[in-house]
């Protein structure tokens, strides 16, 4: 069992759930009730779940792996694809926030504390 991992787990699982839960809310029913074109609306629906579906298996990895469940050759190389992922959404939530013009962007834009945290968390059990 690699602590490390199942917390980077417990946060990608708490990410998940915000992500359906507050992001559907506040992102994808009111981006699918706006009025502009169906195409790059539609667009951003399969967008919205491209990422649910990176965040449920990133999630489901990191605690297999973090268990034991999964183990051996390979999940090192896993954990760090994963970590390295979370690092450029951070990377790229933090700059996007920053140059958005919105008043305290970065705040309101958080989602890059907890793709942090997850990469932090990955990297320290791959042993990296």
């Amino acid at each position: 069992m690699d602590w490390y991992i199942i917390v980077a787990g417990f946060i990608a699982a708490a990410t998940t759930v915000g992500h359906f839960a507050v992001g559907s809310k506040e992102f994808l029913k009111p981006m699918l009730g706006a009025s502009f074109d169906p195409i790059p609306k539609k667009v951003m629906h399969c967008v919205f779940h491209y990422v649910s579906t990176y965040l449920i298996l990133s999630t489901v990895t990191l605690l297999l792996i973090g268990s034991g469940i999964w183990s051996g050759i390979g999940t090192v190389a896993v954990i760090s694809f994963i970590a390295v992922n979370y690092v450029i959404f951070a990377i790229w939530q933090i700059t996007l926030a920053a140059t958005s013009g919105i008043p305290n962007g970065i705040f309101k834009l958080f989602q890059w504390i907890f793709f942090v945290l997850i990469a932090l968390f990955s990297f320290l059990g791959a042993g990296l």
